[in-house]
């Protein structure tokens, strides 16, 4: 094919009128009888022409879904022509533009057809093309197979041959079907031309803005069988949209309760903030299954596509976004809408990005959508650290890394950040640095894990507002409940685990393991377990209790100071219980303990966990000059730290990984 020649040939089939397919090989010289040049546009040097068949119904039917969700087109897309040509492309535009659009024509029909339509032992004798022409119909072909191994198979090679032609991509685009569409999104590295870009979206009614279609999106969702806090936060969502209005006339703005003033002047700052509010407000009620089919119904994935785009210099509300998206895909009914309105694309262009928390939050949705090789379920808060893409590694085990209340999935597992004294005794390149080290470190070092990392509600929304259940969502006991639940959905105990945990994550841990040890459809999880490393975790309480309150809510402001309290009756209790439990079952422990205060504000300097209530009383006790903060963020990865961390995971789960 000529790559000077054509930039895009559009081939249309009318409606079969509800006919179902039927295969049919298409000959030529049928096609010369039906097939007409209706129009050429040059446009910005590309050419642009459209090839209307007018009786393709009756001579041929290729079933394939991508046909059948584009009410029967397809396009294929050629070179672009350089902007030096485009005199002489006009000049000869009526000759050369109908010549090479049968050559393209023709080539694309007998291929197609007669690959798609014949078993593949026939199709080198009896097709007259291009090798590499014959490759990509054999290999879209065979993702077709009943044979679940070929399949993989024949979509990993699509993905790994990298010299396809530009209108080869695109040609592909149209035919691969909904499950090869997200296995190639799921293959490191993929050509994001393989997948068709979100569909135009149609101006929102009456001029609404993305703001406005948020808010009425909200409010077209039930209230009924939902949590009190999913009521707050929409009816507080839906309050900010009408207060920002006014805050645009009148300068002021409500948030969370409190007036922050604003400029008089029209600004995009407003809207940002409440499309961020709507958003957190949509992630919660996502997480109920019956409101998912609402939120397609009323058109919640297109409204999405739209504010995605509008805000692509918002990472966070990229994030919500995707995080909404990851939620919907958790029901398969679902997913034919989600590939519809054009989200592959997307996911696959945030699963390529450097920022580690958009690539992770894009491969837990495309995780949820690949019913082909994923078992398993990620609810919000389960992320995939390793691996996030398809592999032929297998999994041996899994590490979950669970943080502390005021940590996250991401930043608590960051590399430490180094002072400007050691930068420039000891330069450090930018590759060298890690915003995420189990994911970058510990998967190259031990790939044939798995490595989650579970994020749990400390603050139920950025509202410094209350919820009306915060106190008790914020419990030991209900946290541990709901995190049983979602491990459970994504695997998690039915292979051998270690469990990593920094401060109050440890305490969590311990009260999961004994909440398991009382299910009967959790104890594998216990049994699974062969090793936990505590980071800083206050076994036996801390002072910070003694503290005021201003100062104490600075790093746990979410548990009953009470039960933080030196010596406390409930620490005590659950820390006799997980002993007994964890020497049952032979789990090795390993507890790194702070030896430098923390500051906390401007003023203070404490030791949160001192060495006596950071030693479990079992295992070994590495005391590590570092401060609370930064005792589970490694230096750099030759370091003390992250080194006696990795040898503990291998050595835990040594007669596993080492088969």
């Amino acid at each position: 094919m000529s790559g000077a020649a054509l930039r895009l040939i559009r081939c249309r089939r009318l409606s079969t009128a509800g006919r179902p397919g039927v295969n049919k090989v298409l000959q030529w010289r049928d096609l010369k009888k039906i097939a007409k040049v209706t129009g050429a546009i040059v446009f910005g040097g590309c050419l642009f022409i459209t090839y209307e068949v007018v009786s393709l119904d009756k001579a041929v039917t290729i079933d394939t879904s991508a046909i059948l969700q584009e009410k029967y087109k397809s396009y294929i897309y050629l070179r672009t022509t350089p902007s030096a040509e485009k005199e002489t492309l006009t000049a000869g535009l009526a000759h050369k533009a109908r010549r090479e659009l049968h050559k393209a024509a023709r080539r694309f029909l007998e291929a197609s057809s007669k690959l798609l339509l014949q078993s593949l032992d026939e199709h080198f004798s009896s097709v007259d093309a291009d090798p590499h022409e014959v490759a990509l119909w054999v290999l879209l072909k065979k993702t077709q197979s009943a044979n679940k191994a070929i399949r993989l198979q024949a979509v990993q090679e699509l993905a790994d041959n990298h010299h396809w032609h530009d209108y080869q991509y695109h040609t592909a685009a149209q035919v691969i079907d909904q499950r090869t569409a997200v296995g190639l999104a799921r293959t490191p590295q993929v050509d994001l031309r393989f997948f068709r870009h979100p569909p135009a979206l149609p101006n929102l009614e009456d001029g609404l803005s993305a703001e406005d279609g948020l808010r009425q999106l909200l409010a077209s969702l039930p209230q009924s069988e939902v949590n009190k806090c999913v009521q707050y936060f929409t009816s507080l969502a839906l309050r900010e949209s009408t207060q920002s209005m006014a805050a645009q006339r009148g300068g002021l703005w409500c948030f969370g309760g409190n007036g922050l003033p604003y400029a008089q002047s029209l600004t995009t700052v407003p809207s940002e903030k409440v499309e961020s509010f709507c958003l957190q407000a949509l992630v919660q009620h996502s997480k109920v299954q019956s409101h998912c089919d609402y939120i397609v119904a009323n058109g919640g994935l297109q409204l999405l596509q739209r504010v995605y785009q509008l805000r692509r210099d918002s990472l966070k509300i990229q994030r919500n976004i995707i995080r909404i998206i990851g939620n919907l895909a958790l029901h398969e009914d679902i997913h034919q809408a989600i590939v519809q309105s054009g989200w592959l694309f997307v996911l696959a262009e945030m699963m390529q990005s450097p920022q580690v928390m958009q690539a992770s939050y894009a491969a837990r949705a495309l995780a949820n959508l690949d019913r082909e090789t994923v078992k398993e379920k990620y609810q919000d808060g389960v992320y995939i650290l390793h691996p996030q893409t398809r592999d032929n590694q297998p999994i041996k085990a899994d590490v979950l890394f669970i943080h502390g209340i005021l940590g996250a999935a991401f930043k608590t597992w960051r590399q430490r950040d180094r002072n400007a004294l050691e930068e420039e005794n000891e330069p450090e390149s930018d590759d060298d640095y890690t915003e995420c080290w189990p994911k970058s470190w510990l998967a190259a070092d031990c790939p044939n894990l798995r490595i989650l990392s579970v994020e749990y509600d400390s603050h139920l929304s950025d509202w410094m507002a209350k919820c009306p259940a915060e106190n008790q969502r914020k419990s030991l006991a209900y946290r541990s409940q709901k995190l049983l639940q979602k491990l459970k959905q994504a695997g998690v105990g039915e292979r051998p685990v270690v469990w990593v945990a920094h401060s109050m994550g440890g305490l969590l841990v311990k009260k999961m393991l004994l909440d398991a040890a009382e299910d009967p459809d959790m104890q594998a999880l216990l049994k699974n377990t062969k090793g936990i490393m505590f980071y800083s975790v206050p076994h036996y309480g801390t002072f910070m209790a003694e503290y005021s309150v201003n100062v104490r809510y600075l790093l746990f402001p979410s548990i009953e100071v009470r039960e933080l309290c030196k010596d406390s009756p409930a620490l005590r209790n659950l820390n006799e219980s997980f002993l007994n439990i964890a020497q049952e079952n032979e789990i090795k422990v390993l507890s790194f303990a702070e030896t430098l205060p923390t500051n906390i504000g401007p003023m203070i300097k404490i030791l949160v966990v001192p060495t006596q209530s950071a030693d479990l009383g079992i295992g070994e006790l590495i005391k590590v000059d570092v401060d609370h903060l930064n005792i589970c963020k490694p230096e750099k990865k030759d370091s003390f730290l992250y080194n006696r961390s990795l040898q503990f995971i291998q050595e835990a789960l040594q007669s596993y990984i080492s088969q």
